[in-house]
């Protein structure tokens, strides 16, 4: 994989027409993120048939929720609506998408190909797998385009893709499921972790609210160690631990037979077949 250089121009100097079809939380985290970048409010376009609060209020601010007249000089349409939806939603989308247009699909499991299928072959398309920590601008996105994309939109497609966290590039699709199953899915993972972990607290004798302070603030600082930390998570790992000690007699379990690396290899193959059920 290769990381996408940060974009040298902010998106402030975005001219044309930015389409967004489905403002849920993923949605309007990046819509967030956007507008936090410096994108004009004028040149998004908002189709949400449920739009919250906090989108209508962007309406006052200049963002356009949902006209009824018809959008032009459209640069990109980004595609944030769940999966089950996509055939009822993409016949809508169609019109919005000319042969200079920018397609960004943000939809789990739903393939390049379907993606073609429903719009157009000739459309260019980048597919993309964000993450919930996008909500606090800290989400990793893995991202992979058809032949259609030319370099300025995989350019616009990172600034768009980069106002929500890292973005990580690939050149076969196929890779998408495990990346789904890894980082789509991942933060449920952790917090289920911390959750775990609060229960185990609360059995080992710690009262409710400091088990759940504790296995919180451990998990999320942890995860701060590790982003600015140099050195991997194993190194981080064996530095915590004492031989013979307290965190030594923990790993025995978790790193036993059967124990944690097994069960998430497990549970990493299942999301993997899912991601694959998924896109048909």
């Amino acid at each position: 994989m290769k990381r996408a250089q940060k974009s040298k121009e902010p998106l402030r100097k975005f001219a044309c027409t930015l389409v967004l079809v489905g403002a849920g939380k993923m949605g309007g985290a990046m819509l967030d993120g956007w507008l936090a970048r410096g994108l004009n409010p004028k040149k998004i376009v908002v189709l949400e048939p449920q739009p919250a609060k906090a989108i209508k209020a962007l309406a006052r601010r200049g963002v356009r929720l949902n006209p009824k007249s018809k959008i032009a000089s459209t640069t990109a349409v980004v595609i944030a609506v769940k999966p089950q939806s996509a055939p009822d939603v993409m016949p809508s989308v169609a019109p919005h998408v000319g042969k200079a247009t920018l397609v960004l699909s943000i939809m789990a499991g739903r393939t390049i190909a379907f993606l073609e299928k429903t719009l157009s072959s000739d459309a260019a398309i980048v597919r993309a797998m964000p993450n919930t920590p996008a909500a606090v601008g800290r989400g990793i996105t893995v991202a992979v385009g058809n032949r259609k994309v030319a370099a300025r939109q995989r350019k616009l497609a990172s600034d768009l893709l980069a106002a929500i966290g890292k973005v990580e590039w690939v050149t076969d699709e196929r890779l998408m499921d495990a990346v789904t199953a890894v980082s789509g899915s991942g933060p449920a993972y952790i917090f289920l972790l911390a959750e775990c972990l609060t229960k185990a607290g609360i059995a080992a004798g710690l009262p409710a609210d400091l088990a759940v302070t504790l296995a919180r603030e451990t998990v999320a600082g942890s995860g701060e160690l590790l982003h600015r930390s140099p050195l991997d998570a194993a190194t981080l790992r064996q530095n915590v631990t004492s031989p013979g000690g307290t965190t030594a007699a923990a790993l025995e379990v978790l790193m036993g037979p059967g124990g944690f690396d097994t069960l998430l290899t497990q549970a990493v193959a299942a999301a993997t077949r899912r991601s694959r059920e998924l896109a048909g």
